[in-house]
């Protein structure tokens, strides 16, 4: 078969919308997956149904041969969206013709920062993954490239100063897509940073806080990507061979928040508005990504080793199990939803629609994967929970606390090899034959070994312990600053209601407790 181009979809009589031509006004930090099926994915809707006509330059972060995919492919991708929305099986298959080139800024940094001339060039994007937004000391002006993102977004800002810093409204959007708190701020305060490093003119950092808007913003999608199990088929049913194809559910959201006025931020908002997409321009992102980490990923975590270790390999397996569902539900709609401060119909969509997320034939999100480095995970998006239902009731969550002991039944140590920790699954359970029908669900994997994946020292801290008794040990956890931040022991019964539980797994299982639950 032919390789995905725009003569190959015009040999086979393609009748899907194609921009063949356009202008170019993204540059787009990144061309991975999750910007390819989120932002590429609503700038093509954009183009076919506001006549946007736009073109986005992706630019590697680190550099990588998938540059050349793009140039074989004329940077044509297949987008698949697949789940359940409002109740109804989605799948949908969509051709992008966005993007215009792929750049390497290891070998093509020059025509990186040409880009910078472009008059029309007006909006930035990046997703360089959460460690992305650093400073680094070791990046100077005249490399070629810079190493880090900030580094090259500052390097390309100063040649648009060069080129327009004389004009007025020829500075950028800037939409960082990083999944860290107050990204926009973060981000321009990281480029002044390389500009004072660097002894660039102070005109330049003038021009970049006047004329140049660094937006806030959170965006939640699951994105699995390149369908590596299905691709043979898909692109056999397609007639041609896609190497960029990729795979998302239906649900999306990104929110943006930006201070200052600008005619094409304005002008862009109402096309987005006029094309229907989910897309809301908010005064503060907060207490939108406070409503995500709590109820989205505090769900997964609140859940996961416990089902794990109840004989689980995935969420769609837990959302199965009526059992587990229902725990799931009263932990987010009984102690998590409480706890937040946006209207409680606005949270309660919300976690509406992560049930059925969570629930996508489409995406077999696996628990152990969820698993790693679940001590921070607990600490972030499950202990603030915890804390503020206590502080608003005068007692605490069950099912909060049970994920807390769940926690510490999955990192129970059962072997070290080559520096290693190993889990092993189910621990304790000494009397199966009550666990109703667990046994037959997890035949032939209870009681398996996983390794643990987390900061050693904690795991190290975890092993020398868990020898206590179990109350001993649970206040010797609690009192552990460095995994949680504070003195959790001082949390009236905690100790002692999570030392229950541990006691509970092991005289009737894991799975039955979380069920009672």
């Amino acid at each position: 078969m032919e390789t995905l181009s725009y003569a190959t979809l015009e040999r086979a009589g393609y009748r899907g919308f194609l921009l063949t031509e356009g202008t170019e006004r993204v540059l787009q930090f990144g061309e991975g997956n999750f910007l390819r099926a989120f932002v590429d994915y609503f700038i093509d809707i954009l183009n076919e149904r506001e006549n946007l006509k736009t073109k986005v330059v992706a630019v590697q972060p680190n550099g990588s041969s998938l540059a050349e995919k793009f140039r074989k492919q004329d940077c044509l991708y297949t987008h698949y969206r697949k789940g359940v929305s409002g109740g109804e099986n989605v799948e949908e298959k969509r051709v992008i013709s966005c993007i215009s080139r792929c750049l390497n800024p290891k070998e093509q940094f020059d025509e990186v920062l040409a880009c910078a001339a472009n008059p029309d060039l007006r909006v930035l994007v990046s997703n360089t993954t959460e460690a992305g937004i650093v400073f680094d000391a070791a990046c100077g002006f005249a490399d070629n490239p810079p190493a880090s993102f900030p580094a090259k977004l500052t390097r390309f800002l100063y040649e648009r100063f060069l080129w327009f810093g004389k004009e007025r409204g020829k500075g950028f959007v800037i939409l960082p897509c990083e999944l860290i708190d107050d990204n926009g701020p973060v981000l321009k305060e990281t480029v002044l940073r390389h500009a004072a490093s660097w002894n660039l003119d102070k005109a330049f950092a003038d021009w970049v806080e006047r004329e140049n808007i660094f937006c806030s913003t959170l965006v939640d999608s699951i994105v699995t990507g390149y369908p590596f199990k299905m691709a043979e088929t898909l692109n056999w049913e397609n007639g041609y061979v896609d190497y960029l194809m990729d795979v998302s559910e239906p649900f999306a959201s990104w929110l943006i928040s930006c201070e200052g006025e600008n005619a094409l931020f304005e002008t862009w908002g109402r096309l987005i508005e006029e094309a229907g997409l989910p897309i809301r321009f908010v005064d503060d992102c907060a207490p939108y990504k406070e409503r995500k980490v709590r109820i989205l990923n505090g769900g997964h975590t609140g859940m996961a080793l416990a089902a794990y270790l109840a004989g689980k390999e995935t969420v769609g397996e837990c959302m199965q199990d009526e059992g587990l569902a229902c725990f799931l539900r009263g932990m987010l709609y009984e102690e998590v939803i409480p706890t937040l401060s946006l209207a409680e119909a606005e949270l309660t969509d919300f976690a509406k629609s992560v049930e059925e997320r969570f629930s996508n034939p489409f995406v077999n999100h696996s628990l152990l994967d969820i698993s790693l480095n679940s001590i921070s995970k607990w600490r972030v998006r499950v202990l603030p929970s915890l804390l503020e239902y206590e502080k608003r009731q005068h007692k605490l969550p069950k099912r909060l606390v049970f994920s807390f002991a769940a926690l510490l039944a999955f990192y129970r140590v059962a072997g070290v090899e080559a520096g290693a920790y190993f889990g092993k699954r189910m621990p304790g359970m000494k009397k199966r034959e009550k666990c109703g029908n667990l046994e037959m669900e997890t035949k032939g994997r209870a009681g398996g070994s996983y390794e643990l994946r987390d900061d050693v020292a904690h795991l190290a801290f975890l092993h020398e312990r868990q020898n206590l008794g179990k109350k001993d040990f649970v206040a010797a956890v609690c009192q552990n600053r460095k995994m949680f931040g504070r003195d959790l022991s001082k949390v009236a019964r905690l100790v002692e209601e999570t030392a229950g539980l541990l006691a509970e797994m092991e005289r009737h299982g894991i799975y039955e407790v979380m069920k009672s639950l």
